[in-house]
């Protein structure tokens, strides 16, 4: 489990395509402090398992399934890319939960910058949609942030400079592609809702 608050802009240094799957090799002396075999590190806001690690470095797997619903398929060699480390238990959750379970991509539609922040317009995928919600939560490439405003098939965030220049979303120009994950609880409450109509239907 995540917090979606970033702790370090790392860097592709290698990438393998497999057959069905990639073989990432990435830069993060913060996260991969410590780090084992299995641990698990969010890449870009995708939960990722460390297969190999060493000097500052680490090695992850990523599946068919994954490369089609996150953007990491677009990732190369010098790509930029936000790195967390799970939440440890008994810390402050600063972000809000975040499972690095990526429910699909955007695109950022616009930027719209200012003295002390910046708008960006983010487009995403019509059944996402009904999960974003003004003042709520989203986490955009494993950044947590809060929705500005929700439209049927956009949402906008404020970054602040600290987002901004700790993390991909200050790189990012109108075009390129962002992983998306919506609130969780908002799931399991229309899943729970869902099958309550269908007893009540009965």
């Amino acid at each position: 489990m995540f917090t979606g608050i970033v702790e370090e802009l790392g860097e592709v240094t290698a990438v393998e395509q497999l057959e069905d799957a990639s073989r990432f090799r990435l830069r993060g002396p913060l996260v991969t402090e410590g780090a084992k075999h299995g641990d698990s590190i969010a890449v870009n806001g995708v939960c990722l398992t460390v297969v190999e690690h060493g000097d500052g470095e680490f090695t992850a797997d990523v599946m068919a399934e994954t490369l089609k619903r996150s953007s990491l398929g677009a990732l190369d060699v010098g790509s930029r890319v936000n790195l967390e480390r799970p939440m440890a238990v008994g810390d402050r959750l600063g972000g809000h939960i975040v499972q690095g379970h990526v429910d699909g991509t955007g695109t950022i539609l616009d930027r719209t910058p200012s003295e002390h922040w910046e708008i960006v317009k983010v487009g995403l995928p019509a059944h996402l949609a009904r999960y974003v919600v003004e003042k709520g939560s989203i986490t955009v490439d494993g950044v947590s942030l809060t929705v500005v405003e929700a439209g049927n098939d956009w949402f906008t965030i404020s970054l602040i400079p600290t987002t901004l220049a700790l993390t991909t979303l200050g790189l990012k120009q109108s075009g390129a592609p962002v992983n998306l994950e919506v609130d969780v609880i908002a799931k399991y409450v229309e899943r729970l809702l869902g099958a309550e109509g269908k007893e009540n239907a009965k």
